[in-house]
């Protein structure tokens, strides 16, 4: 996975719209449903920290792991001027080694999507259930195949926003894989200094979510549309995952 140096600078400028408050209220009632206390909790690619600092705020035992050295620079700096005392380790999802087991995993906003391929995937959901306590939960959501394919497509997107001016380009393969390009035009002077960043998502049938996790050792898996509790509908362009640890009634 990338490491988004210069997207890291702009990243919570480019999604202000995501409502972080409104996604943790959300994890929080789901967990409820769920009947499941979140105790110890790992944001799993918590980015810039912005949501794992919600969750801090709501009284969640709550630390986070990104990959990114400059994602995590932003979250330690996010947190500190909020006051907030929460630890971030610099780990890639694929092989994280944490120092016990926790209650609760989340990984949010398609993190996993950006994964290369099921073989990744399958390492993650692996090392998540090595490191939960059995009867855990592991919430995650992914975007769909729809989204790659009818929404993201080929499509180009420009976001025009006080520090960044960013052109978005995708291009979408059969197999629901998306490569993404972003370029980053940032003042300077009297002029723009050009940054690209390239990765790709890839999107998978739900069915292979679902054998992946089994494999791994989770069960009674819930789906739902993103930010609710109904089932996923045709149209759904992301959806959450509720993934129960085995060994626990």
């Amino acid at each position: 996975m990338k490491s988004y140096s210069v997207f890291a600078q702009f990243y919570d400028e480019l999604t202000a719209n995501v409502e972080y408050s409104k996604r943790a209220e959300y994890l929080l009632e789901l967990m409820k449903r769920l009947g499941h206390d979140p105790g110890l909790t790992l944001d799993l690619a918590c980015g810039t920290g912005s949501l794992t600092l919600e969750l801090y705020r709501k009284g969640v035992d709550i630390y986070g792991i990104d990959g990114s050295v400059e994602m995590l620079s932003e979250a330690r700096m996010k947190c500190a001027e909020a006051g907030a005392d929460i630890l971030f380790l610099c780990q890639k999802m694929q092989s994280i080694d944490l120092y016990g087991t926790v209650d609760t995993v989340l990984c949010t906003l398609d993190s996993l999507n950006h994964l290369k391929n099921g073989e990744e995937l399958q390492k993650v959901f692996s090392k998540v259930s090595f490191f939960m306590d059995p009867g855990g939960y592991f919430l995650f959501d992914m975007n769909t195949l729809y989204k790659h394919q009818k929404v993201l497509g080929n499509e180009t997107y420009v976001y025009d926003t006080e520090n960044v001016y960013c052109v978005w380009q995708n291009r979408c393969h059969k197999d629901g894989k998306v490569d993404i390009q972003l370029d980053f035009f940032q003042p300077e002077g009297e002029v723009y200094v050009r940054s690209t960043e390239c990765f790709s998502e890839q999107a998978y049938p739900v069915d292979e979510i679902l054998e992946r996790l089994a494999k791994a050792e989770f069960c009674d898996v819930q789906v739902f549309d993103e930010l609710t509790f109904e089932p996923p509908k045709m149209d759904s362009q992301r959806l959450v995952f509720a993934a129960k640890k085995q060994g626990r009634n």
